[in-house]
């Protein structure tokens, strides 16, 4: 017989531009415990001692490297160990930020069976490209996000977690409606 696990793991995923920061802000302001798999691979660089540029070139350099040298999965094994211990310290639902692999995405499936809810952030892509241009931290012209989602879909596999989730938001509104949106999620999850 089968046991569910007594805890949720929420991950978000989505393309630059989407809405998972605002998404995953939202989440960790309502008391949810957050893993940020970018974190693994800002420590990893602060280690080597590798600036990150503000182009964001150094970290998309970096990811792309660990990944060839290390594993696929290198990130989530990072963010797995760190997830084990929020869930030893007796964290019940807690937010994974950044599942950017179907590898990424597998390894949490087979680590935590029955656990993952990925929810996919989904923006129209002139929405997307319109608000990184604008973003004040690391803001990308058109043909610069448009590489990075090619490099995103092709080099890192981003498309599965986000073809695969378990529930889609149309984030093409105000921040009220995606905020409407995850509660309503929510509560579906906690009946």
């Amino acid at each position: 017989m089968n046991k569910s696990p007594n805890f949720q793991l929420l991950a978000i995923v989505g393309m630059s531009g989407s809405g998972k920061s605002v998404a995953v802000e939202y989440l960790t302001k309502l008391g949810y415990p957050k893993v940020h798999l970018g974190n693994m691979i800002y420590q990893e660089m602060a280690k080597r001692s590798i600036e990150r540029t503000p182009d964001g070139k150094s970290e998309k350099a970096f990811r792309e490297m660990i990944r060839k040298t290390e594993g696929q999965d290198w990130v989530a094994r990072q963010a797995i160990a760190e997830t084990k211990d929020l869930i030893a310290a007796g964290q019940k639902q807690i937010v994974i930020d950044g599942i950017y692999s179907w590898t990424e995405y597998r390894a949490f499936q087979h680590e935590f069976p029955g656990a993952l809810v990925t929810i996919a952030i989904v923006t129209p892509k002139a929405l997307r490209y319109e608000r990184v241009a604008k973003r004040p931290d690391r803001p990308f012209d058109a043909e610069a996000i448009r590489e990075r989602d090619y490099s995103e879909i092709e080099n890192m596999e981003k498309g599965g977690p986000i073809a695969m989730a378990d529930y889609f938001i149309l984030n093409d509104g105000p921040v009220d409606d995606l905020q409407t949106n995850l509660k309503n999620i929510l509560k579906t999850l906690n009946t």
